[in-house]
């Protein structure tokens, strides 16, 4: 791929902003690198599934090696309606499927191979797990998305020009006929030992042209024109670098990725320790995804029965993910039956329930809130919108005031363990550090620093703190900062 070729792509791609009229009312300029539309409804999401469920899940494997008998695809009980409930009362805001693993085995009835569900025994080769899920998906108001592997290890074209006809065939069928997609996911696993045919040997592509990424993407814009692009180099969303669900301490949503050796990066081809971080100041605007299995492994393996994670792990994993400006893919799979085994559904309800408990009731709403700045002196820009509930309103301050300060004035001492903060993500990620202080024995003590907040910020306190006044201090910001929420609260026990 020609390094220019991307850059073009990507600038196209996710909306990038380095300049702006101010709005009507007076408010600030944009800064840096701006979300598009279709990524500040992701942003909005925050969790939502995986659902790896196919070949695997019958051959007790994580990676099938492409010689499966399709016949041993044969769930007995496939409920898509329990899955999704399930994801649901677990929080969760949408699914996305693994419609072809790397084994290429395809879960609907396509036209591009014979290694798909057509040629199983369930359902007589009638069913289609895309159609089915996609449908049960949009009846419970969940969005759909879309993962199919770049590596084909049945296809007997991988690794030569015809097989990409064959992908976009493939990705062309899967965003025509299953409604709307909220996200398309591209695997960075790609090249090595497969059946291919029957060829039984090693294939290896060059991870920066064989795939035609830019004509790939043109491909997912110009049918599912409102549905993010994931891969370990966006454009929309980036890989977080790693599978255990965490980003970094400090996380931007901007990034400029690099390639393993420092040259350009592709799919397949990152420095992924960047990717935990991001790119501050970065010129394109794609934050990450922090990806986790429920269990150890991706596919459901009885013997990993006795391995979920709990809701309190999972709890955890949420802080850092949606609470360092990143989203939650949690992975739920099916086991052979073809629906959530209890235990997963168990602590996945408790983990939805645990979030909405501690998050239920914001304790700075009923609090007087003084900020040293406010632009213009305009109320509309004042910081009762830090407490109104609402992402498109914001506490603002004249542009030449880049440190100020908000002191939170209880009526009676509040106790909390979690902050929250938000800034207005449309006018970019403005803020670099900031500390909280707590009211003690008549001065002012650090409770808690940091540094990005972007979409959302979550600091955990080692232990409750009850304090009548709080102070917000705003410690390095190369603009006037743009924050669109301040909460506190009790963790739900």
């Amino acid at each position: 791929m020609n390094t220019m070729t991307r850059r073009s792509l990507l600038l196209a791609a996710p909306g990038v902003a380095f300049a702006a009229k101010r709005d009507s009312a007076g408010g600030p300029l944009p800064y840096g690198a701006l979300p598009s539309t279709r990524q500040l409804r992701w942003h909005q999401m925050e969790t939502y599934s995986f659902v790896h469920f196919s070949m695997n899940t019958f051959t007790d494997k994580e990676w099938g090696y492409g010689d499966e008998d399709p016949s041993l695809f044969n769930p007995t009980a496939f409920d898509p309606d329990q899955i999704v409930t399930s994801l649901k009362a677990g929080g969760m805001k949408g699914v996305i499927l693994t419609c072809k693993h790397h084994d290429g085995f395809c879960l609907w009835p396509t036209q591009t191979t014979e290694h798909c569900i057509r040629n199983s025994h369930w359902r007589n080769g009638k069913g289609d797990v895309v159609r089915d899920l996609s449908r049960a998906a949009h009846r419970h108001g969940l969005k759909f998305g879309v993962y199919l592997s770049p590596w084909d290890r049945n296809s007997a074209y991988y690794g030569k020009p015809e097989y990409i006809k064959l992908y976009w065939q493939q990705l062309t069928e899967l965003l025509s006929r299953y409604g709307p997609v909220f996200e398309v996911w591209f695997d960075g696993a790609n090249g090595g030992d497969g059946y291919y045919g029957g060829a039984r040997e090693k294939r290896t592509i060059d991870k920066q042209t064989y795939y035609d990424w830019p004509n790939t993407w043109a491909l997912v814009r110009k049918l599912q024109p409102e549905a993010v692009i994931f891969s370990d180099v966006g454009p929309d969303v980036r890989w977080v670098g790693n599978e255990k669900g965490r980003a970094g301490e400090t996380c931007w949503e901007t990034y400029d990725p690099v390639g393993e050796n420092g040259g350009p990066a592709s799919p397949g081809n990152v420095r992924a320790k960047d990717s935990m971080v991001g790119t501050r100041n970065g010129s394109h605007w794609i934050p990450p995804e922090c990806d986790v299995s429920i269990r150890p492994g991706w596919f459901w393996h009885e013997n990993e029965n006795g391995k979920v994670k709990s809701p309190r792990e999972l709890m955890d994993l949420y802080y850092e993910s949606v609470g360092r400006g990143a989203s939650f893919l949690l992975n739920m799979p099916p086991d052979r039956r073809g629906v959530l085994y209890d235990t997963d559904v168990a602590s996945l309800k408790q983990f939805g329930e645990l979030a909405a408990n501690t998050f239920a009731k914001n304790l700075a709403t009923g609090a007087k809130l003084k900020a040293s700045n406010v632009r213009g002196g305009n109320s509309g820009y004042g910081p009762r919108n830090l407490v109104d509930g609402r992402r498109d309103t914001y506490w603002a301050t004249d542009d030449s005031v880049k440190n100020p300060e908000l002191t939170v004035d209880f009526v009676q001492p509040a106790t909390f363990n979690v902050i929250r903060l938000r800034e207005d993500i449309r006018l970019g990620q403005r803020i670099g550090a900031f500390a909280i202080d707590s009211w003690k024995d008549g001065a002012w003590s650090v409770l808690t620093q940091g540094t990005s907040v972007g979409a959302r910020r979550l600091i955990r306190l080692d232990s409750s703190v009850n304090t009548g006044r709080l102070r917000l201090r705003i410690t390095e910001s190369p603009v006037c900062p743009a924050l669109s929420e301040f909460g506190l609260f009790a963790e739900a026990s």
